[in-house]
């Protein structure tokens, strides 16, 4: 994540990782099973596939599971870190969580040829974060209940969100890549790889800082308030884009990247490879953005409020990702003024046929299934399959559609549940191959 609304993030140190033998030889193992499943020929094969969906040209639904709830997925030591050195523990965990849902809920992932050394890149943020109190039912989660303090009260108080500066820490950079370069020498390449998809999302930052109720209230008490804070939010982001561009720090998401709060971007109509990071210009990557707590506001106020301001934003990118948890089957027509829009996120909270009749084949539906189904008293398979066949005789042959279970706050510590639906939901995808 880009930015964390709950915390600054401390600039990147320059520091000469070395680690203890017994650490790389944990590495190297892992990353040798990973450079075996990366040289599978299916991932060319699931590129293609999800570059279709992109495309518009989808031959059938893709699945891909994604916010796992990795304090409960543990089974048999698989997760099980063996590693001392802080730098190779988090190597090893994101080793181990690619491994572990290779073998037991892949759906349709894509597991890269190379291994990503990110480029020490770093926000001042927007010099405000929450204050929040925090309810917990489970020590180990980090799906909390929060209650917002209010920070925004006034427009004086909008000083308070500043303009981010962005610096890339070369020699942070060039330590880690080394320490990679060492570790994995003769098994996986590592390439440097700059700033990807952005999740924009102003809205989910404002709610945190003003208020849920409050900030409701002020659309119709004090519009103007709330015009001038999103304008403010949005120049903030649309700074920090300029200063990656000015940097040549952004890299190309047309790949097994995540876009939105959906599936991977593959896609013609913007490059997967090829461009230099001198040459990487938003107009070649995907954008996003959504309003999350519009949940029930109009399409009117939803265009005032949001939209409108996103605009400046989604306008700059070559396509563009809309959506998360909010229900938009309402506002399906709002969202074709966004010129370059491709994929529209539908909700559990959606209803079906009508999202269906609104969007047809025009846009990707993004559809995230109620991950409800998988924390229950009881675990059902057969509920599982009956939602996702539901949606799909209801989308019909026309449509193009991605099953993305996300937002998996528990799976009641029976990780299996999990493992059954990759299993059953790749099933149903199959068997509406058109």
């Amino acid at each position: 994540m880009l930015h964390d609304p709950s915390h600054y993030e401390p600039p990147p140190m320059a520091e000469e990782i070395k680690l203890p033998p017994r650490d790389k030889d944990v590495l190297r193992g892992l990353a040798s099973e990973v450079a075996r499943i990366a040289a599978l020929p299916i991932h060319r094969e699931k590129a293609r596939l999800w570059q279709k969906l992109n495309d518009l040209e989808s031959e059938r639904p893709m699945v891909w599971i994604n916010e796992l709830p990795w304090h409960e997925m543990n089974v048999d030591d698989e997760l099980t870190p063996r590693c001392e050195h802080a730098w190779a523990r988090d190597q090893e965990r994101d080793l181990r969580r690619l491994l572990y849902q290779w073998r037991h809920l892949p759906g349709d992932m894509i597991v890269s040829d190379f291994l990503p050394c990110p480029l020490a890149i770093h926000s001042t943020d927007f010099g405000i974060v929450e204050d929040v109190d925090i309810a917990r039912t489970d020590a180990e989660s980090d799906v909390v209940s929060r209650h917002f303090n209010i920070q925004i009260r006034d427009f004086p108080d909008l000083e308070k969100i500043r303009m981010p500066v962005i610096s890339h820490n070369v020699a942070a950079t060039e330590a880690r890549y080394q320490a990679m370069s060492d570790v994995y020498a003769g098994i996986m390449p590592v390439r440097k790889v700059g700033q990807g998809h952005i999740w924009f999302t102003p809205w989910d930052y404002l709610i945190r800082w003003w208020g849920v109720e409050e900030a409701m209230i002020d659309l119709y008490v004090r519009p103007d308030l709330v015009h001038a804070a999103v304008e403010r939010m949005v120049d903030a982001w649309m700074i920090e884009l300029d200063q990656f561009v000015a940097q040549n720090l952004l890299a190309l998401d047309a790949n097994n990247a995540r876009v939105g709060s959906g599936g991977y971007g593959y896609t013609q109509d913007l490059p997967a490879e090829g461009v230099g990071p001198a040459d990487v210009r938003p107009h070649l990557m995907w954008g996003c953005s959504n309003a999350q707590i519009f949940s029930e506001v109009s399409p009117e106020m939803h265009w005032e409020f949001a939209l409108k301001h996103d605009l400046r934003w989604l306008e700059r990118w070559g396509l563009t990702y809309y959506g998360c948890c909010e229900p938009l089957d309402t506002k399906i027509d709002l969202l074709r003024r966004i010129p370059n829009l491709r994929k529209i996120s539908v909700s559990p909270w959606c209803r079906t046929e009508r999202v269906v009749e609104k969007v047809g084949d025009a846009y990707v539906m993004s559809r995230k299934p109620n991950p409800a189904i998988v924390a229950a008293d009881q675990w059902h398979p057969e509920r599982a399959r009956a939602d996702l066949t539901e949606f799909l005789e209801k989308a019909g042959d026309h449509s193009h559609v991605e099953l993305i279970m996300k937002d998996i706050s528990t799976v009641r510590r029976d990780p299996r549940r999990m493992w059954e639906w990759a299993t059953l939901a790749m099933e149903v995808a199959e068997s509406f191959a058109k």
